[in-house]
């Protein structure tokens, strides 16, 4: 056991639903010992007692001791993030008809919400005006009612904003992430850094 390379490759953030957290929730561990590996990949490195608070951070250097003691001899190359951050989740059933409302609510508030956003914007930018003074330079007279400029600038708007979110229905264009998942993916990581600051200042930090 004494030659036996250990590689252990951690998450930032994970989400457990058990009281106990073992090695193997915390991201990838590989050993060419496959008895040494499963030894491992079992190892419990941290419970959330009752009470207790449902985040915690765990340090890298706590997985390497734990790993020492539980084998000793065994060299450990640390791969992934120098700290993980913990946190038990408890998942509750909901009927269908609970999630069909608080789908339609979210629909409804995304639709009226941008609906707004968008009348806002062109009214403070007088579009109207814009489409009128256009119109007169190009048809050489007075717009009546709805004409083929205002349509084709809303189908464009709505084909415009299809391509930038990439998405139609359920269905993606490409394979590129979608603006919101970049931003909410760079917002994840910023939480999950800010926490794990938060804590090794504060001291609740679990390391070795």
């Amino acid at each position: 056991m004494s030659n036996t390379t250990v590689y252990l490759k951690c998450e930032r953030n994970i989400e457990v639903q058990s009281e106990d957290v073992q090695m193997t929730d915390l991201g990838s561990l590989h050993c060419s010992d496959t008895a040494v590996c499963a030894r491992l990949r079992a190892l419990k490195v941290h419970h959330f007692s009752a009470g207790s608070p449902r985040r915690c951070v765990i340090s890298a250097l706590k997985l390497v001791e734990l790993i020492e003691k539980t084998c000793p001899g065994v060299s450990v190359q640390v791969l992934g993030e120098p700290d993980v951050l913990v946190e038990r989740v408890e998942v509750k059933k909901r009927g269908r008809g609970a999630l069909a409302l608080k789908v339609a609510l979210v629909c409804l508030v995304s639709f009226f919400g941008t609906a707004f956003t968008i009348m806002a914007y062109h009214n403070d930018v007088g579009i109207n005006d814009v489409f009128t003074q256009v119109y007169r330079i190009v048809m050489n007279r007075e717009p009546g009612g709805l004409n083929v400029l205002e349509v084709s600038y809303s189908l464009g708007l709505a084909l415009g904003i299809i391509v930038f979110f990439n998405h139609v229905g359920g269905r993606r264009l490409t394979k590129d992430p979608t603006p919101i998942e970049v931003a909410m993916r760079n917002y994840e990581e910023d939480v999950d850094k800010t926490l794990i600051a938060t804590a090794g200042r504060e001291g609740h930090e679990e390391e070795a």
